[in-house]
């Protein structure tokens, strides 16, 4: 009951704080829009309380679960523990109005449908570490996407010559895609490191149901590493970039959650 509670409280928060922030980004002139700080507050407050909800739900005396909902709600912790760091020293914050609401969504999820899919990696130091970078490696590429999304839109109206409303509180353009493009060789270095990593522990991909993941994960590094090579090698930006980058994170997220949903969901593995 007390997890629950604390789990609940991290929805609440979350859901504010993605409020708070769609309030400054849609209404930034108005006397209303709550000051920066203020808008971040209640996600702070949330990976807090998201984090003590979690350990008692991840950490058990015979290993660590794994489950589908339940690692879907540590990467939505991941995600906005990422932004909110980012957010201490780079104008990210806007990145939020989708990914509060998103990581408490995930919370919800975890509370309705309470799986366990056990690790018993206490000892296997190297295999955890594989799964956290996997972990965060996928966190930060889904921030891009996220990015890759928000600077599709400004692209948008600045191309149609519509550059009011929300699109006035985002950094320029060209902030945008820096970022964007930090993001993206930040957590493609990290996953070059999961992939290497992971090899070392792969046996069977047969046995071990993996062939489908190890795929799509390949496949999405190459997309990815094609789209730091075409940045400089020749400049890619834009709408050209923005393919690139959604592309690879939709390959990366139907390796791991699409594979992990039909072994978990569909085959009973």
């Amino acid at each position: 009951m007390h997890t629950q509670l604390l789990a609940l409280a991290a929805v609440a928060c979350y859901f504010t704080g993605g409020a708070l922030i769609g309030l400054r980004l849609l209404r930034p002139d108005q006397p209303y829009a709550p000051p920066r700080a203020l808008a971040l507050l209640p996600g702070y407050a949330a990976l807090l309380l998201h984090l003590f909800s979690l350990y008692q739900e991840l950490v058990t005396p015979v290993g660590f679960n794994l489950g589908f909902f339940s690692v879907g709600a540590l990467v939505g912790w991941t995600v906005v523990a990422l932004l909110m760091i980012s957010a201490l020293t780079k104008p990210v914050e806007n990145l939020g109005i989708l990914l509060m609401p998103m990581a408490g969504i995930t919370v919800i999820l975890a509370l309705r449908f309470p799986d366990l899919k056990l690790l018993g990696g206490a000892s296997q130091p190297g295999l955890n570490a594989h799964i956290l970078l996997s972990l965060v490696a996928y966190s930060l590429l889904m921030l891009a996407a996220v990015q890759a999304l928000l600077l599709a839109v400004q692209e948008q109206h600045l191309h149609n010559r519509h550059p009011g409303g929300f699109i006035r509180a985002l950094p320029p353009l060209q902030t945008m895609e820096t970022l964007l493009f930090e993001m993206i060789g930040v957590g493609f270095f990290l996953l070059s490191l999961a992939l290497i990593s992971g090899f070392v522990y792969l046996e069977d991909m047969l046995a071990q149901h993996i062939v489908h993941k190890t795929i799509l994960s390949l496949i999405s590094w190459l997309v990815f590493a094609t789209l730091l090579w075409g940045r400089f090698q020749f400049g890619w930006r834009g709408r050209t970039a923005i393919r690139w980058a959604l592309s690879g994170f939709v390959l990366l997220a139907l390796a791991y959650f699409g594979s992990k949903f039909v072994l978990e969901f569909v085959l009973r593995v």
